[in-house]
């Protein structure tokens, strides 16, 4: 989930190994309303920060599914301060279908007391301004499963029946070693901890990397909800964490498998035009004062890699199944222009 109080390198982390906060809030949204929330056009608004990658795994399956007009975004500015995820990119400071000035009142709004602080994504019921779910282990798996109702014509079958318990499996493992894995190097306050999840770290990169050598996506010729999770960690690799978080064994543009990958996906609709990478290195290099006391911003690497030819076509498979891609990311819902390459 997004970074909050609890989670910027600083001091509060004492000399324990980094443990992410889990999800306080995991009320669900379905499609009978079983659970309190029905699937309702209109009714919910996804908060997110392009620079969480947790978040932007939403960000992408909204856009893939073509959710846009059934579930509106809201996008906090990369930038914290110690009231939360603010709406300092929207005029005058205000999320405009909310009208309120940090995420955390979302939150106040449903609870007095609530452990592991604000973090994206999160859902809100805009009529009653409370949250609704910060879950977001669960949040993609029901826009795939809950609310295809609501889905464009063509939208892919993002978590496929056939295929679950395996993807359930590989994704829990690359949740922990990569997605996690990252943050237990990048955080560590110990050298034993920093190299036993860079070890981790690395092992499964090379696992993810022979998987992928002879196929095209992880569950083969399709996009699913496992590349969302893996891409939203290397789209960052090499602007943060290689740096940042000391997760410098190789960079990803040294992997000719997973880099042709991450650019496949990269230019892929629905994938890259979700991406703000100004949002991604601002949000790390100046909130993690504990890591970076400077807040100095790295300049590189090079964006314009990013569009080079990747070949995995070669591979054949069809990205969205028996669908068709997304069509254009809606107006006011673009990257920063300082964010793409």
């Amino acid at each position: 989930m997004g970074e909050n109080e609890n989670e910027r390198g600083n001091s509060a982390y004492g000399r324990k190994p980094f443990r992410r906060s889990p999800s306080h809030f995991t009320d669900r949204i379905t499609a009978n309303g079983a659970e309190g929330w029905p699937v309702e056009a209109g009714r919910y608004r996804l908060i997110a920060s392009r620079a969480c990658p947790w978040a932007s795994r939403a960000v992408i399956a909204r856009r893939l599914l073509g959710l846009e007009d059934a579930l509106s975004l809201g996008i906090a500015d990369p930038l914290q301060d110690d009231r939360s995820w603010r709406f300092t990119l929207d005029p005058d400071g205000r999320d405009p279908v909310l009208g309120i000035r940090f995420l955390s009142q979302a939150y106040d709004a449903r609870a007095s007391e609530y452990p592991g602080g604000v973090s994206v994504p999160a859902v809100v019921d805009v009529p009653s301004g409370q949250l609704v779910t910060n879950d977001y282990q669960q949040l993609t798996l029901d826009l795939a499963t809950e609310w295809t109702a609501l889905h464009r014509p063509g939208a892919p079958d993002l978590y496929p029946a056939a295929l679950r318990a395996e993807m359930d499996q590989l994704m829990a493992t690359i949740g922990r070693d990569l997605n996690n894995g990252v943050y237990k190097a990048g955080f560590a306050t110990e050298q034993a901890d920093y190299e036993r999840a860079c070890r981790a770290l690395f092992q499964c990169w090379e696992q993810v990397s022979q998987r992928l050598a002879g196929r095209r996506y992880l569950m083969g010729d399709t996009i699913t909800e496992a590349d969302i999770r893996l891409f939203t960690t290397l789209v960052r690799f090499d602007v943060v964490y290689h740096g940042h978080f000391k997760c410098n064994r190789w960079k990803l543009a040294e992997d000719p498998v997973l880099w042709a990958y991450a650019r496949d996906l990269f230019q892929t609709p629905g994938f890259g035009d979700t991406v703000d990478f100004d949002h991604i290195k601002r949000h790390y290099y100046q909130v993690h004062t504990g890591i970076n006391p400077t807040r100095i911003v790295a300049l590189g690497p090079d964006l314009a890699d990013w569009l080079t030819p990747h070949h995995r076509e070669e591979l054949g498979g069809r990205p969205f199944g028996d669908g068709t891609p997304p069509g254009p990311v809606p107006p006011g819902e673009e990257a920063s222009a300082a964010g793409r390459p």
